[in-house]
């Protein structure tokens, strides 16, 4: 005779719902990890080639920062700073035969009244303008203004500044009154 007993205080349970549930979580948490790891990976390839690039770029810039310090310390020797003060005495020599005299004469002959007369003139190029520095005689006052404001009105003389403004006592000189002043001249 088989008898059945049941010696559990409770029934046996059907425990595969569960464990199916928890192994699809895992296949779905193992592709996560993996779909992750692959983007990780190819990320840091991605870095690494940017970061090669900026190695090398930084080896370049640090090798040009060397050769410009080498360079300066160079232009810093006596006989660079020679070559240098002679250079740029020769520049300004060329840029004195390239001022177009005859321009600014022409320009002045225009705004000269009669009775002032130029004394001295003197240009520096820059940029295409001329700083130009000009000691004008006058028999008079009169002529002075006349002269001054004729230079105002100019298009080719503007930022007009009267340096010295002086006044001779001496009987029979040339010039009675003379003015100094500076103004940029338009050379294009």
């Amino acid at each position: 005779m088989k008898l059945r007993l049941n010696l559990s205080t409770a029934p046996l349970e059907n425990k595969r719902p569960f464990i199916a549930a928890s192994s699809a979580l895992g296949v779905v948490g193992a592709l996560a990890f993996l779909l992750l790891g692959h983007g990780a990976y190819s990320s840091w390839l991605a870095n690494r080639e940017l970061r090669a690039d900026i190695s090398h770029w930084q080896a370049d810039i640090h090798a040009s920062q060397e050769k410009q310090a080498s360079l300066q310390a160079y232009f810093q020797t006596e006989g660079a700073r020679q070559v240098l003060d002679r250079a740029a005495f020769l520049n300004s020599l060329i840029g004195q035969r390239s001022f177009p005299w005859t321009k600014i004469f022409m320009d002045l002959e225009q705004t000269l009244p009669p009775g002032v007369r130029v004394v001295n003139i003197s240009p520096k190029l820059e940029n295409g303008r001329a700083l130009v520095a000009l000691t004008v005689g006058a028999e008079s006052d009169d002529s002075k203004i006349k002269f001054l404001e004729s230079l105002e009105k100019s298009k080719a003389f503007s930022d007009i500044h009267v340096i010295d403004d002086r006044h001779s006592d001496k009987q029979g000189s040339a010039d009675p009154v003379t003015v100094q002043l500076t103004a940029w001249y338009s050379t294009i």
